[in-house]
């Protein structure tokens, strides 16, 4: 492995460990001339699953540049690097072609986020659709508004139950209180 600081090939391995539960090798390295120490990766890849650009240019699937691209959208949001990791590698596992429309990667970028983060899911979708101008920018969000108003109610009564506080003191605190009583005999 070529050092990515002094560019010697003598380079050592310190230590090992699975990671991306398990589909890839953690290799913490150290350089033998210049001694700084660099990580690398292995992952298994069988075939390369290539993507179809709008041009209709071809290239190897890169899922780094996948998820720099949702960490963007994804960035100061309550998102874990581990969910945005296992939708960038897994993208490769769920595809059972050797081919898939760059168009088709934005797509299934899109509902992974809408699911996840609205936040992320606008932002991701603003440069996916290149939005010109603000008005397209507020209907879009207005939409995503009224899909939300559309859930079935069941999911919104499962919402609302999750939002109750759980301590049944707070319920039958008025029939308690002496202070709250009905005084309508003391008159």
């Amino acid at each position: 492995m070529k050092c990515p600081f002094c560019s010697k090939t003598e380079t050592r391995v310190l230590s090992s460990r699975p990671s991306d539960e398990g589909h890839a090798i953690r290799r913490r390295r150290e350089c033998d001339a210049c001694h700084r120490r660099f990580t690398t990766y292995e992952r298994a890849q069988l075939e390369a699953l290539m993507v179809r650009k709008r041009s209709g240019r071809l290239e190897a699937f890169q899922p780094d540049k996948l998820l720099e691209k949702l960490r963007v959208a994804t960035n100061k949001r309550p998102v874990t690097e581990k969910q945005l990791r296992e939708f960038a590698y897994g993208l490769e596992d769920e595809v059972h072609a050797a081919r898939i429309d760059a168009a088709e990667i934005g797509r299934r970028a899109l509902s992974f986020l809408q699911r996840i983060d609205d936040v992320a899911y606008i932002r991701f979708l603003s440069v996916y659709r290149d939005f010109d101008s603000v008005e397209r920018f507020i209907e879009e969000i207005r939409q995503l508004g009224d899909r939300a108003d559309h859930e079935p109610a069941a999911s919104k009564a499962r919402d609302a139950e999750e939002a109750r506080p759980d301590d049944p003191a707070t319920d039958d605190a008025d029939a308690t209180d002496p202070d709250r009583s009905d005084r309508s005999g003391d008159a």
